[in-house]
Parts: structure tokens; sequence; C-alpha cells
């Protein structure tokens, strides 16, 4: 089985590769081309995750990365993907109170924050609440390039609640076009009851 993965960013080509991996027949081995070394250390990674052997060969221009049955002792020794791939489980709550991930650059931020919330919405076990306040508020309504994967995490059982004060600070209550408002009081519960906690 090959898959294409060229020109797609973080996390989709481990992703993809997830997906496939699922509907491998035994003895096959999976192709997975990308156009980037971080996209081939990603794979390498996921492949010692799930226990297989991961083997590389560079073409002109790009990379094919086959993932087979056995794992490589190299392979398994490499730490997990970079890019949120792994299994957060069921009682994880994500805080989000920006609209931005990281410091620095404001439009990279703002692709790696669409790219963490793709990739929790393709998690084994997505996590229990997402809660977004403040600048995160925006990310809830409408017009928001997050909402399809808001939505499947909310179709998979993630709890998606937004602050209804930062919804009014920034006119946008009436906007709101996924998951429920809530307010500081049950924030603030949420958030001191969390068995794991992500606060971005």
């Amino acid at each position: 089985m090959t898959i294409d993965a060229r020109g797609k960013a973080c996390p989709q080509p481990v992703v993809l590769s997830l997906h496939a991996l699922a509907d491998l027949k035994e003895g096959e081995v999976l192709e997975v081309w990308v156009d980037n070394e971080a996209a081939v250390e990603n794979l390498k990674r996921m492949a010692a995750q799930k226990g297989r052997s991961a083997s590389v060969q560079q073409e002109s221009d790009f990379w094919r990365v086959f993932i087979g049955e056995g794992a490589q002792d190299t392979v398994q020794s490499a730490p997990q993907p970079s890019c949120g791939c792994t299994v957060m489980g069921a009682d994880a709550v994500v805080a989000v109170g920006t609209d931005v991930m990281g410091r620095g650059s404001d439009e990279l931020g703002r692709a790696l924050l669409k790219s963490f919330l793709y990739a929790l919405a393709q998690l084994e076990t997505p996590p229990r609440t997402l809660l977004f306040f403040n600048g995160g508020a925006k990310l809830t309504v409408e017009g928001s390039q997050s909402l399809e994967d808001l939505r499947e995490l909310e179709s998979r059982g993630t709890e998606i609640l937004t602050c209804g004060t930062c919804l009014d600070y920034y006119g946008l209550k009436e906007k709101l076009a996924v998951g429920s408002i809530t307010n500081m009081y049950r924030i603030a519960e949420i958030l001191t009851q969390a068995d794991r906690l992500v606060n971005l």
C-alpha cells in the first residue's frame, strides 16, 4: 500500500499512515512518500511506537518511508512524535486561552494551533474536555478554520466549552458554532479536577 503525503503538513503524514496501518494485511509493507525530513523522522518515531520497522529511501526530491511488521532497535529508541500524535487519554482537559500556539510569529502560531486541533481529532482517545477562553474563544465561532476538527471531536464525545464573558467581550456570542457556553466557575471546577491538563 502506498500513500502520497507530499505537500501535507504535520501531522497529516503520520495520521494518514496510522489509518492505513489499521487496514494493512499481514506481510504487507506501507510505503509513504513525503517531501521533508521532519515528516520522515515523525514516521520513523510512529513506527517505533507501533512496534514496526521503518526504512527510508531518498529520491531526488522526496523520501520513501517503508513501514513493515518487525521493529528495528535503532527506530525503537527514537523519541515519540513531536506533532501531538500520541494517545492523550480520556480524562485529559485541554485549556485553550489564545488563538495562536507558542510565541513568535502569530501567523505561524495560528497554523500550529490549527494543526494541533486537527491532531487531537485524530487521536485514538480524544480529550474529555476542551475549554476555550480569552483569544481561544475565537476558535469556536463561525469562520474558524478549526470548526470541522472541533465538530469531529464533539461527535466523538469531547465536551467543548467556551467562556461566555469572552464571547461577549469579542462580540461573538451569537456566532458560536460548536459546543456550548460556560462560565468561569465551571472552568475553574474543570481545571482543578482534571487528571491531566494541557494548557495552551
